[in-house]
């Protein structure tokens, strides 16, 4: 299978810090992979360094076949990557139309196509499209950071803690639209705090512990892992 995403040796510092260490992994084209760890492992670092809001200490990271250490984060942008950061980080005061739009900002074309496809994904946003971002719930802000990161139309999308902070019946809707834009053909680097359901939707997985990959293999393999079972999924 051909990489979209490769990452080599990458190390990362806060200060004396070191966040990273000697981190490799990669993503096929077509795959969902999964970071799963505890707190303050690295997972959220690790995506911040692919798109270019955090700079590598050492090592290289390389997106379709290129290396992107020149590159500027919006550039990444252009190119087909995007990121839904933990948190969403929506903007408040704009209407769900308005976020979505901003979402789309390195495009020239028209966007009404990709508005239906949103409003699909996700009925809840075409009946909140002229209501503030601020006064939606957790659950559908998650829905509008996932839409405006779509908006760029990305090749390769980075999903920091999807799940966090979320009712349970709207973390299924948002594991169901993950799994239907990767059936779209849209590659997915995936960090969760719920490592069962990330596990269970993956193809392939790494475990990062203090800043390092301890184990990785077929995402199916490690949810029957003893290892990962103990530490992870309360088994």
């Amino acid at each position: 299978m051909k990489a979209i995403l490769e990452i080599s040796e990458i190390s990362a510092h806060y200060g004396a810090i070191q966040a990273l260490r000697n981190v490799s992994l990669k993503v096929n084209e077509g795959e969902i992979v999964t970071l799963i760890g505890s707190n303050g492992a690295g997972k959220s670092t690790t995506l911040m360094c692919v798109s270019k809001i955090k700079s590598l200490s050492k090592g290289s990271i390389k997106f379709l076949n290129k290396d992107i250490a020149n590159y500027q984060a919006h550039e990444l942008v252009s190119k087909g990557l995007a990121q839904v950061p933990e948190g969403r980080k929506i903007f408040p005061r704009l209407t769900v139309k308005e976020n979505l739009e901003l979402g789309a900002y390195t495009r020239k074309d028209k966007l009404a196509q990709d508005y239906d496809k949103i409003f699909s994904l996700f009925p809840i946003l075409a009946e909140r499209c002229n209501q503030l971002g601020g006064t939606l719930s957790g659950g559908e802000q998650q829905m509008l950071a996932i839409g405006r990161a779509l908006m760029s139309r990305p090749k390769l999308l980075l999903l920091d803690e999807p799940s966090m902070g979320i009712a349970p019946l709207l973390v299924a809707k948002i594991f169901e639209a993950i799994k239907m834009l990767n059936k779209e053909g849209i590659s997915i680097l995936l960090v969760e705090q719920n490592a069962n359901a990330a596990l269970k939707l993956a193809h392939r997985a790494y475990v990062l512990e203090t800043g390092e990959t301890t184990i990785s293999g077929n995402a199916e393999e490690l949810l029957n892992d003893g290892r990962v079972q103990d530490a992870y999924l309360g088994q």
